[in-house]
């Protein structure tokens, strides 16, 4: 639907909002390229300039990348989650595999005690997607099954504050596992994720937090590791 067309600084923060909100909702999820912008002028009514300077503005927050002759691409879901991949992006991998077991082992206490039958619907349905992306050889795929089973697990904490700081360093965390598995898919890096699930269930909540806090570590001390064992 065209937007209405008020004065020019009022114009450009809506088509920033516009644009933040097919962002922020998962019509463009992260890694895929928007529209381009003559789609953008069509879709949304407004002058080349206005979109062009929309784009630009999302693209300094970090929401957006632009890669000259290829396209416009979403790197994060909102202005914090793109502050938090520049400024985590040469941080030492222990100190985020860290983070990660105790945010995870606090989370999935929380989880074993507030998790609801929808929620636990949801973790069967994100494990087995995790399992069938580990069996097809994708590693892109199982990185995005992965972490979103382990933010599903986050958000079953019931946390509202705990599950947006996760989402946030979402990116952050996908970068440290993309590393981890490697181009390819090989036995030392899997880890199997059903005793996390099992605890949860059970309400065990001290079980749930130690299957947590230990994948990290399980999983940086598998990535660091040779072909040959040495």
């Amino acid at each position: 639907m065209p937007l209405s067309h008020p004065r020019r600084s009022a114009l450009s923060e809506q088509v920033i909002a516009a644009l933040r909100a097919q962002i922020t909702s998962g019509e463009w999820p992260i890694g895929s390229r928007i529209p381009t912008e003559p789609e953008l002028v069509e879709q949304l009514g407004v002058a080349r300039n206005t979109v062009r300077e929309a784009v630009r503005a999302l693209a300094h927050n970090g929401l957006l990348h632009i890669r000259q002759g290829s396209g416009t691409y979403v790197v994060a879901t909102s202005e914090l989650a793109g502050v938090m991949q520049r400024r985590f992006a040469g941080a030492d991998p222990r100190h985020i595999a860290e983070l990660r077991s105790t945010l995870e082992s606090a989370a999935a206490r929380l989880a074993a005690e507030r998790r609801t039958e929808k929620d636990l619907k949801q973790l069967d349905a994100l494990l087995l997607r995790r399992e069938q992306t580990w069996e097809s050889g994708d590693a892109e795929a199982f990185v995005a099954a992965d972490a979103t089973f382990h933010l599903a697990v986050v958000s079953a904490s019931h946390n509202d504050v705990m599950t947006a700081m996760y989402a946030d360093l979402g990116e952050v965390l996908r970068d440290w596992l993309r590393e981890d598995v490697g181009e390819e898919l090989t036995p030392e890096t899997y880890m199997e994720h059903a005793g996390l699930l099992d605890a949860i269930r059970a309400g065990d909540a001290a079980r749930a937090a130690t299957e947590a806090a230990r994948y990290p570590f399980l999983c940086r001390l598998a990535g660091v590791s040779s072909p040959a064992g040495d």
